[in-house]
Parts: structure tokens; sequence; C-alpha cells
């Protein structure tokens, strides 16, 4: 009997120190499990955020609800504006589009989804709307039917406008309702590059800016984040056999920082549903992560 406390002592403490939370140099973020909705880790999840180019997710959205309903098609073209042209023009994240250009709704959405352009952004909802405000009347809608009961949107690309803000909690259930709903198109967010052959120039390949991808983890998505009042931010999923996660952080300080820390939590959580305990009590035991000294006692009880 006192053989077998010791072990499970020792189990115990060794879940334990396993399952902590992680030190996440965050000033918000949330892990959700997809298929159950368990919150496995969160830091402030409803503080307020100013989602960035994570708003992208939303207006890739927008487009997949029209494509569906056989209102829009992969090949319609829009015509550039110069409301368009200017962002790729003022330092922002760009596909570089030019005025006039007829672009097809495929190419800007991978201009979006892959080379995170601003100017696809607005070229994309001109197209479909009329004017960017009438495209983010669309998103506010789609946002109060997935639940996201925090968030406002005011364009379609979320860069600096005060009024565009949501949470960490709210962007997990924007990227679950993409991902459920169009996994052939969230495909797209997986690729890791886009060349656009631009007018008047050479063509332009450009990487994803998900730093995840890179890492052979099983990350798929979702969309980076900048700036420069809120910072680095992510949102990210990761598959692993039958399970996928949700993780959403904002506030990182550094580029490298959002790397390195959601890949912490991705490996924490990744850790954690291999519980030692509960396989020691069910007859087998996760050795991956137990110590050399205990493997030798559990051979040998």
């Amino acid at each position: 009997m006192n053989r077998f406390l010791i072990i499970l002592i020792l189990l115990i403490s060794l879940t334990t120190k396993l399952f902590s939370n992680p030190n996440i140099q965050a000033r918000t973020g949330i892990l959700v499990d997809y298929h159950s909705d368990e919150i496995l880790f969160e830091l402030d999840p409803d503080a307020q955020i100013y989602p960035a180019s994570m708003t992208k997710i939303m207006t890739a959205i927008i487009a997949f609800d029209l494509i569906k309903a056989n209102k829009l098609s992969l090949d319609d073209q829009f015509t550039v504006s110069e409301n368009a042209w200017r962002l790729s023009q003022a330092g922002y994240s760009s596909m570089f589009i030019m005025i006039n250009d007829q672009v097809s709704v495929e190419n800007l959405l991978k201009g979006i989804i892959i080379a995170s352009g601003n100017d696809a952004c607005v070229a994309l909802a001109e197209g479909i709307a009329g004017s960017e405000q009438n495209f983010a009347d669309m998103m506010n809608e789609k946002a109060g039917e997935i639940g996201m009961t925090s968030t406002n949107f005011t364009n379609s690309s979320g860069i600096n406008d005060p009024d565009n803000i949501s949470t960490v909690r709210d962007i997990a259930l924007m990227s679950k309702y993409l991902i459920r709903n169009y996994p052939y198109y969230y495909e797209l967010f997986a690729e890791k590059t886009f060349t656009w052959d631009r007018t008047g120039g050479e063509p332009i390949k450009q990487g994803n800016r998900n730093p995840l991808l890179y890492k052979n983890v099983g990350v798929d998505g979702v969309k980076t984040g900048y700036l420069a009042v809120e910072k680095y931010s992510l949102a990210s999923s990761m598959k692993k056999k039958d399970r996928r996660i949700i993780a959403v952080m904002s506030g990182f300080e550094t580029k490298n920082l959002r790397s390195s820390e959601s890949l912490k939590l991705l490996n924490w959580v990744a850790r954690r549903s291999c519980s030692c305990l509960y396989a020691f009590v069910n007859g087998i035991c996760c050795l991956n992560n137990v110590p050399r000294f205990l493997k030798s006692v559990l051979y040998n009880f």
C-alpha cells in the first residue's frame, strides 16, 4: 500500500507541474477546445482590444457567406478604387493593386488572407457593398449572429480606428465559425505564399505572416495583427489527430514574443492533453513526459 501511495503522490506532483498554467507575456488571451468549447486557458479574455488585421477574418467570412448563397463568385471581378489603392501607398500591409485594376474575388481573398493586404480589403468591401461603411454594417450584423457581443467593426481591414474593437473571446468565436462553416476556404489560411502579378511592375511574392505555420506543430491558420496602440496579436488554430484548439492572444510587445509565447501555449496544451495520472489509473502511462527514474518505478510496479 505504501508503495502505491508513493507512486500516486509522484504522479499527482508531476501532473500538477505539467498542467499548471503557463506564464504568457501577453495582455490578454484565451485558449479554447474547438469541439467541446472548454476554455483551457484564459488571461483577461474580455478586455477590450483593437483587433487590427484579425478583423480580416470577418471580411473573409462575409465573402464566403455570399459565395455560399450564390450571390458572389470567386471569378467575379472588382475595379480597384483610389481609396483602395491609397492604402498600398501608405506603408500598410498591401497586395499592391493599382487604380482601375480588375481583380478577381479569388485573388482579393488571397491578398487579404495570405498577404494581409489592406488595399485588397477595401477593394473587396467596395465591390461587395458599394462602400466600406456598408460592408462594416454587414460585418457587425454577422458578428451579432455569431454571438460576438463585445465587438464593433468600422472597417474591413482593422487599420487605425478607435471604434474598431473586440475581445480575444469574440475573435475565438469568429475563428471557430470560419473553421466550422468553411473548411474548404479555410485552407487558404494555411497557404504560405501568394504571388500577385501586379500592373506596371514585376510580380510580388509575399509570405503568410502567421509565424506558427512554419513551426510544423499542426497550426493551419488563422491571422496575425499589429497596431502601434495594441502591439502584436495572433489568432491561431492547431489540429493534432482528432483534436483542434483555437488560441487568440493580443498585446505582445514584440513580433518574436508573439511567435514564442503562442508556441509555448500550444505546446502546453499538447502536454496537458496527455494526463499521466489518468493514464496510470486506466492501466497505461504517457511516458513521454515522465522522468526516467519514475518510468523505472512504473515499469516495476
